[in-house]
């Protein structure tokens, strides 16, 4: 890219002036303070679920949120940390500890910026629908074990979620503690009970209020989330070896493939929910890109689009980037006026909204069309959710794209067809096909895609065909020809040619020539005036052989 080029790329990625034309004051600022209520206690969940803890996860809502709400390419999303990149955390910690995580927090940030330079965002367009059901399944499973020690108020270890949670169960019955759990079933409870009746009150704050009330006034006994220091803290760089680099970099590769994907998600469902929004997606990249690189500086963890706090400000009358900034005040003023009473609030009642967040995120309505639509549906849906718990979420997502990929391809096959057709159809107006077949020359329509999973089922069927002089393929209603169908097209045209049989091409679509160009199709039966542009042509070219052939000695018929 020249200078000029970068330049103006980079304006383009800018905020604009006209980002600041839909801002609506009243309604900006009821949505910032709703949204702020609500990421609250998620922001204290994912950062103490996570093991940066509460202080990171409160840091990193405020200053990701306040920096992708202004570079980011949606004027109503909301950022911070989640549950999805929550997941991708905890191995990373376990193994590289919170310096490690803030390294990564850089470089995916800057990963990030150059994928939205190079156009990376419109990507998200090609991932099938199932897929991103089957993950967000995937993820609200693991979010849901994840929350199992601090529900049960037990100690638990373990890097795979399924092994943390089968401690934390084997340790809660080896001592039953019963509080914790009714702290966390009770805000579970209330939470999702408030959002079925479609309360306009902050669930989760409300439930986290009276849960912090009653464990310090009754004094229940629960654990807490433990001293918050007020303020933020000072930038600075995490104190990494450079020799340590080359390991992060491939987990820096998972976060932020998750952070994109996760963020574009959220920015086309907000699309669907607003009128006359429209995200750039190559922008929202860069957004987020910037968002994680700013977050670990101040000791914040990576950060991405959330789905629901996006959904929130949207239902509150969010119009601008300023609700997502105002979010980031009302969290900022906690941190500096309310840190103590943030501290006094049970881990067992933030699992609880976790747990109530996990549970909303999968629209059982949706999951259950898509497993009634197709066994190509189901079977990707399925296999993207088992391998997100199973494995890892970049991994399941790709695991998922492969499956959907080969039902797809599978469909696409069964759809192409090579028929022997009349003639006398609208394109080319030949009434003839009985005197062709006495003449011995037979006309074959190729319909549909011409690519590898479709190619050897018909064409080497072809290559079997007899008592014909002359073969005219037409090809005018060929949607795709890949490297493969092109290399058994050769091969098909090969076999008959060496049995004497003539081979004639009609109506080759400019697109497809280049391969044929490239494999020598194309140059062979040129060279040999055996390419037409439409059939009429190569049916009077192919009655000229025909008639030579019959009229023919055998040694000139082979010539």
């Amino acid at each position: 890219m020249t200078p000029r080029g970068l330049l103006s790329r980079t304006l383009q990625l800018l905020p604009h002036r006209s980002d600041f034309t839909h801002v609506r004051p009243g309604r900006d600022l009821t949505a910032g303070l709703m949204v702020g209520l609500v990421a609250l206690p998620l922001a204290l969940g994912f950062g103490v679920s996570s093991g940066m803890g509460a202080r990171s996860g409160l840091v990193t809502a405020i200053v990701a949120g306040a920096v992708a709400a202004v570079f980011g390419g949606s004027r109503v999303q909301v950022s911070g940390p989640t549950g999805a990149m929550t997941v991708v955390l905890v191995p990373i910690i376990a193994v590289y500890g919170p310096d490690g995580v803030l390294v990564v927090g850089l470089l995916a940030g800057l990963l990030l910026v150059v994928l939205g330079y190079a156009g990376a965002g419109r990507v998200i367009r090609y991932v099938p629908v199932t897929v991103v059901e089957g993950f967000t399944v995937g993820i609200a499973v693991i979010i849901g074990l994840q929350q199992l020690p601090a529900a049960l108020g037990v100690p638990a270890d373990g890097e795979k979620v399924t092994a943390l949670a089968y401690d934390a169960v084997r340790n809660w019955f080896a001592d039953m503690s019963w509080t914790p759990l009714l702290i966390c079933v009770g805000v579970v409870a209330t939470v999702l009970m408030l959002a079925r009746l479609r309360s306009a009150l902050p669930g989760s704050l409300l439930a986290i209020a009276v849960a912090t009330a009653g464990n310090s006034w009754l004094d229940w006994g629960a654990t807490t989330v433990g001293a918050i220091p007020s303020g933020l803290p000072a930038p600075s760089v995490p104190h990494v070896g450079l020799g340590d680099l080359d390991q992060l970099l491939l987990p820096a590769i998972a976060v932020a493939s998750l952070a994109a994907l996760e963020s574009l998600l959220s920015a086309t469902v907000a699309d669907a929910m607003t009128i006359g929004q429209r995200h750039d997606p190559d922008r929202e990249l860069v957004g987020q890109g910037l968002a994680n690189l700013a977050s670990p500086l101040f000791g914040g963890m990576p950060a991405t689009a959330a789905i629901a706090r996006t959904a929130v400000n949207i239902r509150s009358g969010g119009t601008s980037r300023l609700a997502a900034v105002i979010h980031s005040a009302v969290l900022l003023a906690v941190v500096l006026v309310a840190a103590r009473g943030v501290s006094a609030i049970p881990l067992a009642a933030l699992a609880g909204v976790l747990v109530a967040t996990a549970v909303q995120m999968v629209r059982v309505s949706s999951v259950s069309a898509l497993l009634r639509s197709t066994s190509g549906d189901a079977a990707a849906l399925v296999v993207t959710a088992v391998a997100t718990v199973a494995v890892d979420l970049v991994t399941a997502v790709l695991i998922g794209l492969v499956v959907a990929g080969f039902f797809a391809l599978r469909q696409t096959a069964q759809a192409a067809r090579l028929d022997q057709t009349p003639l006398d159809d609208t394109d080319d107006q030949l009434d003839e096909e009985h005197a062709l077949l006495d003449e011995h020359i037979v006309a074959y329509r190729i319909d549909g895609p011409l690519f590898f999973a479709a190619a050897h089922d018909f064409l080497l069927e072809l290559s079997e065909v007899s008592r014909v002089h002359v073969v005219v393929l037409r090809l005018s209603r060929v949607t795709t020809i890949d490297a493969t169908g092109a290399a058994v097209l050769a091969d098909t045209i090969n076999r008959l040619e060496d049995r004497g049989v003539t081979v004639l091409l009609s109506g080759v679509q400019p697109e497809h020539t280049k391969v044929l160009l490239r494999l020598g199709v194309y140059d062979q039966l040129a060279h040999e005036r055996h390419l037409f542009d439409d059939t009429p042509a190569a049916i009077a070219h192919a009655r000229l052989h025909a008639a030579r052939i019959a009229h023919s000695s055998p040694g000139e018929a082979a010539r």
